[in-house]
């Protein structure tokens, strides 16, 4: 396994993360899969084994019952919870009341006591809010989780889900009152969809926060599992698409990834994974399986590597198209440019 520190902090995370979506398969979660505790248990086992010391969840994923499973395996296979790096989110209903969601001061103290004891554990290392709340100023939400911090039952805080602007407000926020910061954000992100490569990976590597990616293959679609022109077979990508994907996008980046994972005979899953692995922005991607062969072929793209050409194949044919103000400020900047860096043409 390998290791990046997380943003601008000290904190090591293996660069493959156990997402933990499809534990439980209780109410809306249900169509994200529904593993039992022992299939939790031999997951946990399998990605520990290989070196992964990073698991992610969140309090809304089935109704609570995967942070529950998660600190249950962490018991029922003696492991020491001090040598892994738990991620939880907190922002979505986890109630019948006013006050039962998003980012306010009492939300948060409330639902951070609620994953610390269906964890088992008296601290969480990294709190995520899980996306924005226009109700709550973000001042509230970050001066709470500071306090979180100060008051031991949370380590490091960060986002998911987003926009550049309201991550770059907060993080000023938090500079300008000398108080805790986001270290990472959670983003969808892969072959298919590199839309924030147009505004939050210039502001995260600017700005030294980490990145942590979910869905790297696009909901299934980056598998090969789906042809195009073809009736998708029962699963997920059928019965619930989500994310948000260009499929006939994809299409096109398998008509590259799919010799290329037989060049390397490796799986096609494989190559998607390693390529975001060569980003410089991301610190760790989320991998969710529901069989244990899926989970076994993810943890060998860590092992994966490219030439320049092979890169540039993957690049030419996944790349966005260049939009304003990106178009203009290539034109007019194009004297000031030394740096090597091209956020443009990435």
């Amino acid at each position: 396994m390998k290791y990046k520190i997380l943003g601008n902090t000290g904190l090591k995370v293996s660069t493959l993360c156990l997402g933990t979506m499809n534990y439980g398969g209780k109410g809306f979660f249900g169509y994200m899969g529904n593993l039992d505790q022992h299939a939790v248990d031999e997951q946990i086992k399998t990605v520990t084994e290989a070196g992964v010391n990073f698991i992610d969840t969140a309090n809304i994923y089935s109704e609570g019952l995967s942070e529950v499973m998660i600190g249950q395996a962490i018991k029922n296979l003696s492991l020491n919870r001090d040598d892994f790096v738990l991620a939880t989110k907190v922002r979505g209903t986890m109630g019948k009341g006013q006050n039962d969601s998003g980012l306010s001061k009492k939300h948060l103290v409330q639902q951070v006591e609620g994953s610390l004891k269906r964890l088992g554990t008296d601290y969480i290392d990294l709190y995520q809010i899980h996306t924005a709340d226009p109700l709550t100023p973000i001042e509230e939400t970050i001066k709470t989780l500071d306090d979180l911090v100060r008051s031991g039952k949370v380590r490091y805080f960060g986002a998911s889900n987003i926009s550049a602007w309201q991550l770059m407000k907060g993080l000023a926020y938090s500079q300008y009152n000398h108080l805790d910061r986001f270290a990472s954000l959670q983003a969808n992100y892969s072959l298919d969809v590199r839309d924030i490569e147009r505004e939050i990976v210039p502001m995260l590597l600017d700005q030294k926060v980490g990145l942590m990616v979910w869905s790297p293959l696009s909901g299934g679609l980056l598998t090969g599992k789906y042809k195009r022109d073809e009736q998708k077979e029962e699963g997920r990508l059928k019965s619930f698409p989500f994310p948000p994907f260009h499929e006939e996008r994809a299409y096109d980046i398998l008509d590259v990834l799919t010799p290329l994972a037989k060049q390397k005979r490796i799986s096609i899953s494989q190559v998607a994974l390693a390529w975001l692995l060569h980003q410089s922005a991301v610190s760790s991607i989320i991998i969710g399986a529901t069989k244990p062969y899926q989970l076994q072929d993810n943890l060998k793209s860590i092992d994966v590597v490219f030439t320049e050409d092979e890169l540039k194949q993957l690049n030419e044919v996944s790349k966005l198209p260049v939009e304003y103000p990106a178009n203009v400020l290539k034109i007019m900047t194009m004297d000031r440019s030394s740096t090597g860096v091209d956020f443009l043409n990435a």
